[in-house]
């Protein structure tokens, strides 16, 4: 990583003064990858252990971006408290657990990376609900502009979907854009890069950086790239702030409320504040709004279709969640009833 003069120029939040300690130092998680860790402490990056009593707890464990305090020398760190996250960029994990994965932590700005010759609407959609549901502020970057000839609509067309983000379009190649990207991030702040393997994420962060800090490897003929991230890396742009670039995901399941959408899909919230009942599904009701909308050509049936996926999607989690909460409770207190036997018996 390039020179740091302060813990500001890390992205330091003043709010985290109060849980300074005078035994304790202050970090960045510059690296997170299977069970290794690097950090930043405003001088030098070096890597660290982290303490057992955090291992014990999935959701304690610190991720890129994280502050952390450490004990210990530079030459033989270790973490022993993850400070209060003000963002977190999370989704479910993969497979059929239902339990939370934290991507990225204090992050300011989400760039989604959306590949010119693969735009897809919906992921996109997914991807802006997981990422307002952050707290950071979601900007969609439409990478390898230079393949479109009509980028100008292509912008458009996305822009009517990113309702609420800024959307630019960029080329690491013939370096288009990347102004914009860096104006972005201002010295003590953030980005996050998101998007789908071979969008070229890797790429960007290198043509912003001036230098190939992370490995990238030849885009195919049929311009789609080969992932290589396999971890996430937090490192600074010249003269400007902080980059997260994040691992390809292929399976990006939310990890929010039923809420969550309402952001993302602001118009078709917008448009059900007039249906007949409160309470309209958008499906059969009398009176719907939403759907007249559609009917009427004002709203994509396709994007109420992806609404209608995401809020099943979420309820589901929501009725897993109570399921699993409901029987972590049962097992804690047959544990305690048996303690208590145990201490009963003569």
């Amino acid at each position: 990583m390039s020179a740091v003069s302060s813990l500001a120029d890390l992205g330091w939040d003043p709010s985290w003064h109060d849980h300074l300690t005078a035994d304790l130092r202050p970090a960045r998680v510059t690296l997170h990858g299977r069970d290794v860790w690097r950090v930043h402490d405003g001088v030098a990056e070096f890597s660290v252990a982290v303490r057992g009593r955090l291992r014990q707890d999935p959701h304690a464990l610190p991720v890129a971006g994280d502050w952390v305090l450490l004990a210990g020398t530079a030459a033989a760190s270790v973490v022993e408290l993850v400070l209060p996250r003000r963002t977190a960029l999370v989704r479910k994990v993969a497979g059929s657990r239902t339990d939370e994965q934290v991507v990225a932590a204090n992050v300011d700005v989400v760039l989604v990376c959306a590949p010119v010759h693969s735009l897809k609407a919906r992921r996109l959609e997914r991807e802006l609900t997981i990422v307002w549901e952050s707290g950071a502020r979601p900007v969609v970057a439409i990478t390898k502009a230079d393949l479109d000839d009509g980028i100008e609509d292509t912008v458009a067309e996305i822009a009517a979907i990113a309702i609420g983000a800024e959307v630019l379009a960029v080329s690491s190649y013939a370096a288009a854009g990347l102004d914009a990207v860096r104006a972005l991030m201002p010295s003590g702040t953030t980005v996050a890069v998101i998007g789908p393997s071979g969008a070229g994420k890797s790429t960007l962060v290198n043509a912003l950086v001036g230098e190939e800090v992370l490995a990238t490897t030849a885009v195919r003929a049929d311009h789609r790239g080969v992932h290589t991230t396999t971890a996430r890396h937090l490192v600074r742009v010249p003269g400007a702030g902080m980059l997260l670039d994040t691992p390809g995901m292929r399976e990006l399941a939310l990890w929010a409320d039923e809420d969550a959408l309402d952001a993302t899909f602001s118009d078709v919230d917008q448009l059900a504040s007039r249906c007949r009942f409160h309470d309209c599904r958008h499906d059969t009701e009398p009176g719907c709004a939403v759907r007249s909308a559609v009917e009427a050509g004002e709203l994509d049936q396709d994007r109420l279709a992806s609404w209608h996926k995401l809020g099943r999607e979420l309820a589901y989690l929501a009725r897993k969640q109570d399921v699993r909460l409901a029987a972590d409770e049962r097992r804690k207190w047959a544990r305690l009833s048996q303690e208590a036997k145990s201490r009963t018996r003569p």
